[in-house]
């Protein structure tokens, strides 16, 4: 074999090498002290280091129950020491996947990997198994927390900004769960079944594009079947695509007891089986005996293990001193930016003390706050901010506050509305229930806990300045919208939720967090909700390519909140939307609505190049804030069915009052190309492509035109392709038409003419045209040898 460690394995035996690509306990690599292999540690998550100094170090004395713990760890009793959950090591626990996604922050995203990096070093953990950025299909999935969004550029392009600030600071990441994870029900025993446009162009193109930008050192497998295969064992995605379409050079990991058959996932490319499993090792010492595998096969894997523990064992040389408490601020600020302002009627917010003197907060979250979900995920936190206390504060002597919970029992709820009576506004609380959110389980419904939305209602009854403050996984219904004057959503926002709440509510921080999903109006609205979550083993991906926003586009619906969507304490102007074509530089500065536009004015864009996208942006209002300018492509129409718009660049952007920036996106051939299932392969469209630029889904005021012009494909054509889909093809035609000729006594020309004539008009076959139409002795065979290979 070839490789750099082909000299070591060749003094490795074969049990060695077994051993090398299996657990060590439950979160080690096996090392060989006498070969100079070092083991390294692993350990969840996507938002904190879940670190068990015992179960870590333990080495191979653990059991099962270990394992079980990890998965079924409760996100209540944060302070607790009897739990389970009490035995992990404090760590700082940010904002979750459905909450961070928000900021729609790249930069800030690193920031966060740097710090997960040096409190991974700061208690030994090598690989930090995340992050998860599985695509929310729908809001019932139980760890739709952890993941970013339900669109992949916005999940690729996060995930690649938090794995490289791991690495580049000496701690590997996993990519995870691929692919098409996207449930928690039978989350082991379901087959996801998703016609291959949808997979390449939804559900795996985030991971292309996280891989590309940040090339994680690993990538993990899902514990689900994805068209009829374990992933664990899926030849087509974890070698045809992960390696050999998109050229993935690192280590494969299975998930925790997520590979069924060991010889079958190592040749697919699972190179490293979690945890330690006696039996895996003797399936595959089974499958060497009948030279089912090879030890060419096993070198494989073994090569990508030292590899990676080549870079692990690299990576312990960067300084690690960790600083809890900076963490603990830069917790915070995330929470901040990620914040999302859903509604503030008449500016209700912020708090201004000649209005709000009195300020009454409820919900028990206000004292006990509601910050991420549950599951292997959660973390221990190291601080932990109580909203309560940080409104106190930062109200100072400006404010009177008082505290009712109003939902722990019928005398509390009767006191919380009688007083907010004589309040001048109520800061209300809510969550979904602690539990119903995480691993293993999907959630039931999308409602808040059932307390605390009738004290909404009952609130609203006597209180018209009432801002509910949301603690949930997902989208949440919202009855009692319409009667609350102000919404401010945090999804699951980490230890410094309470902080970055009070910030946004005074006005410390202006929200400028964009939703990442779309909140529904009720369950029954959603994309899936008529396939979900399927029935006799199967997932069936019913709405195909038209997930979240593209669904509710596609058939005009409105949705409670579209995706981007975020409000502000300013406002924002965009205008003069540039375009210039990267392959000759060309440039016209287009026109802002369809009244002034003129075709002569759109660029064309040639196969491979690419467009920069130019746009200036204004605070118009009165303080600073942040906006994030949001790039949607529509396509023409085309025998293949596409979206309405597509996100397909973002960038987030600060400006001071009355200040103005040039933001500027890059569009790449790939922008403008979908998945042709007859082709297998990535094409284009001919002709108008629009290009929309404004501040959400829904809110894209600025667009322009582009022409684009790819080389020709045409779909390859059959002996009962007809004669119109012949003669969209110039190739096959002349072929044909020269085959017609000779076959006949008309001339190429009378031919085609001939052709041209009855086309319309014959919606047979060609075989059934040629022979029984006009007569002609063509056989079957002699025809379709004449169309192959006619496609370019």
């Amino acid at each position: 074999m070839s490789g750099q460690h082909s000299d070591l394995l060749k003094t490795m035996t074969i049990e060695q090498k077994v051993d090398l690509i299996h657990g060590q306990g439950l979160w080690r690599t096996t090392g060989f002290e006498q070969l100079g292999i070092k083991d390294i540690a692993m350990t969840d998550g996507t938002y904190g280091v879940r670190y068990n100094r015992a179960q870590v170090e333990q080495g191979a004395d653990w059991c099962i129950s270990d394992f079980l713990n990890v998965v079924s760890q409760q996100a209540d009793g944060l302070n607790g020491t009897e739990s389970y959950f009490g035995l992990s090591e404090p760590a700082t626990c940010f904002p979750n996947g459905s909450s961070v996604a928000c900021s729609w922050d790249v930069e800030l995203m690193y920031q966060m990997g740097q710090a997960l990096a040096s409190e991974c070093r700061h208690y030994g953990i090598d690989l930090l198994l995340g992050p998860g950025i599985n695509i929310r299909r729908t809001p019932l999935s139980g760890r739709g927390y952890e993941y970013y969004s339900e669109d992949p550029v916005v999940s690729g392009e996060l995930a690649a900004g938090l794995i490289n600030g791991m690495q580049d600071n000496g701690v590997g990441a996993s990519l995870k769960h691929f692919a098409a994870n996207n449930s928690e029900f039978k989350r082991t025993e379901m087959d996801s079944l998703i016609e291959e446009r949808a997979l390449q162009e939804i559900y795996l193109s985030g991971f292309k594009r996280a891989i590309e930008k940040s090339n994680p050192w690993t990538v993990m497998s899902s514990y689900n079947r994805l068209n009829g295969v374990q992933t664990s064992q899926h030849q087509w995605l974890l070698s045809s695509v992960l390696r050999d379409s998109w050229g993935y050079d690192g280590l494969v990991i299975s998930d925790w007891y997520g590979v069924k058959d060991r010889p079958a996932s190592l040749l697919a490319g699972n190179d490293l089986a979690m945890p330690e499993s006696r039996r895996d090792k003797r399936a595959l010492y089974q499958a060497i005996s009948e030279q089912i595998v090879t030890e060419a096969d096993l070198d494989n894997a073994c090569e990508r293990v030292l590899t990676l523990v080549e870079k692990a064992v690299t990576g312990r040389e960067k300084t690690h001193n960790v600083d809890f408490a900076s963490h603990h601020a830069l917790a915070q600020h995330i929470a901040s930016e990620s914040i999302v302002l859903l509604k503030n009627d008449q500016s209700l917010l912020p708090l201004r003390v000649e209005k709000h003197k009195r300020i009454l907060v409820m919900g028990e979250a206000a004292q006990t706050p509601v910050i991420q979900g549950s599951g292997c995920a959660t973390t221990r936190p190291y601080y932990l901010d109580v909203p309560l206390d940080e409104i106190v504060e930062l109200a100072g002597d400006d404010f009177e506050v008082s505290y009712i919970s109003g939902s722990d029992s019928a005398e509390s709820f009767a006191k919380a509305v009688e007083a907010a009576k004589t309040a001048d506004i109520v800061l209300l609380f809510a969550s979904t229930e602690v539990g119903k959110d995480g691993e293993n389980g999907d959630r039931s419904h999308l409602d808040i806990i059932e307390q605390h939305q009738a004290l909404i209602e009952a609130v609203a009854k006597v209180q018209p300045e009432l801002v509910v403050v949301l603690s949930n996984s997902d989208s949440v219904v919202m009855p009692w919208l319409a009667n609350v004057k102000a919404v401010v959503e945090t999804f699951f926002s980490g230890q410094g939720m309470g902080r970055a709440v009070a910030n946004v509510l005074f006005g410390y921080t202006n929200p400028s967090g964009k939703l990442t999903v779309t909140v529904p109006h009720c369950l029954e609205e959603t994309p899936a909700y008529l396939s979900y979550p399927g029935e006799n083993g199967q997932h069936v991906y019913s709405e195909g390519l038209f997930v979240g926003y593209r669904y509710y586009q596609k058939r005009n619906m409105t949705p409670l909140f579209p995706f981007g969507f975020g409000l502000s304490y300013t406002h924002f102007e965009m205008s003069k939307v540039t375009v210039t074509s990267l392959g000759d530089s060309k440039q016209n500065s287009l026109p802002l609505d369809s009244t002034q536009h003129s075709r002569a004015q759109q660029n064309q864009l040639q196969q491979d190049e690419s467009l920069t996208v130019s746009v200036d942006v204004k605070n118009t209002g009165a303080c600073f804030g942040k906006e994030v300018v949001q790039l949607y492509l529509s396509f023409p129409e085309s025998e293949y069915a596409r979206e309405r718009k597509s996100l397909k660049a973002f960038a987030k952007v600060a400006l001071e009052p009355g200040e103005t920036k040039t933001v500027t996106l890059t569009l790449n051939w790939a922008d403008f190309c979908y998945f042709n299932p007859q082709a297998k392969q990535w094409l284009a469209t001919p002709g108008e492509h629009t290009i929309f630029v404004g501040s959400s889904s829904e809110d894209t005021p600025l667009f322009c035109v582009v022409d684009v012009v790819p080389v020709p494909y045409y779909p390859q054509l059959r002996v009962d392709s007809t004669l119109v889909d012949l003669l969209k093809n110039p190739i096959a035609t002349e072929r044909v038409v020269a085959m017609i000729s000779e076959a006949s006594r008309l001339s190429s020309t009378e031919a085609q003419s001939k052709l041209e004539q009855i086309a319309e008009d014959m919606f047979c076959g060609m075989a059934i045209a040629f022979n029984e139409m006009l007569g002609l002795d063509i056989s079957e065979s002699e025809l379709q040898q004449v169309l192959e290979n006619s496609s370019h």
